[in-house]
């Protein structure tokens, strides 16, 4: 009895891990095609150069990946589908299966962890702010009582909100549906400041009609790991995905990639962000993990 027990737990498992297995690489090679997520404006990781090309750092770990897939499925010909995605939206389609992955500037944290399965992680990152230089704000104080915008569906508008509360600032807190469009609000006055992620503002501020106007003040509320989203419990494809961004990381290619895109020129004004990469990228590099922030 105990064996017959044993022997159909053992079936089970094997079942349900094939499944699992076979789940997203199945479907990719049955439909001939994987979709991508993009966002239009998480400079310098994924955002639009002209009406419908995304680029960045993060577009291209996607097409690392794709590549990966290529010659896992032995289909060189495979489709490659592009989905525009918001921080509001990224999940549920990953979870209803509408794209395979994510790569942008998704933080991986415990609770998206409940819904979704991560990669390695690719860069870190801490909310800051955005301001005008004329404004004189120099740290979060100086929110008190104050109209301050971040994006809906990050993690950076949950931190704010809490911050707010504990030290009871009464900041007005507006989100905006993207990136740009909560940076819109502090060009046009609507907020004095947008909390995102410092390396996002960096990027906005390059790319902004005057970007002598703005700059990144305050100090690091939090610090988060960013990594590609994807189906969870879906241990092959996670595989191909993580073994994808190591290979890159152990090969020297990624610290290229790295420099192409935080250190030197970027579309579309040709201007460099100049940010070096932090010491707990180099040692993720060193020893690569797909650890959670809390």
């Amino acid at each position: 009895m105990k064996l017959s027990a044993l022997m159909a737990a053992v079936l089970l498992t094997v079942a349900v891990t094939g499944a699992q297995a076979a789940d997203t690489l199945a479907k990719i090679a049955e439909s001939g095609k994987i979709t991508l997520a993009y966002r239009e404006s998480s400079v310098p990781f994924s955002y639009l150069d002209g009406p419908s090309k995304p680029i960045g750092f993060s577009v291209e770990l996607s097409n690392a990946v794709v590549e990966a897939v290529k010659k896992k499925l032995n289909k060189p010909n495979l489709q490659v589908a592009l989905m525009p995605v918001t921080s509001q939206n990224r999940i549920p389609l990953i979870q209803n299966g509408t794209i395979d992955l994510e790569c942008g500037s998704t933080t991986n944290n415990s609770a998206r962890g409940k819904d979704v399965a991560f990669a390695v992680n690719h860069f870190y990152t801490g909310t800051r702010l955005l301001v005008k230089k004329s404004s004189k704000i120099k740290n979060y104080a100086d929110l008190a009582k104050k109209t301050v915008a971040s994006t809906t569906g990050t993690t950076n508008a949950l931190v704010m909100r809490k911050y707010n509360a504990e030290k009871n600032l009464d900041m007005d807190i507006v989100l905006g549906k993207d990136h740009a469009d909560a940076f819109l609000l502090v060009e046009s006055d609507r907020a004095v400041a947008f909390a995102m992620d410092d390396i996002l503002l960096f990027g906005l501020i390059a790319n902004a009609k005057n970007p002598a106007e703005f700059e990144v003040v305050g100090d690091a509320l939090q610090v988060e790991p960013y990594a590609c989203m994807l189906p969870k419990d879906d241990p092959a494809f996670k595989k191909v995905v993580d073994d994808t961004i190591v290979g890159l990381m152990k090969s020297g290619e990624f610290e290229k990639m790295y420099n192409k895109w935080f250190m030197s020129p970027i579309p579309p004004k040709g201007t460099a962000l100049n940010l070096p990469m932090s010491p707990q990228l180099r040692d993720n590099i060193k020893t690569p993990s797909d650890k959670p922030a809390t």
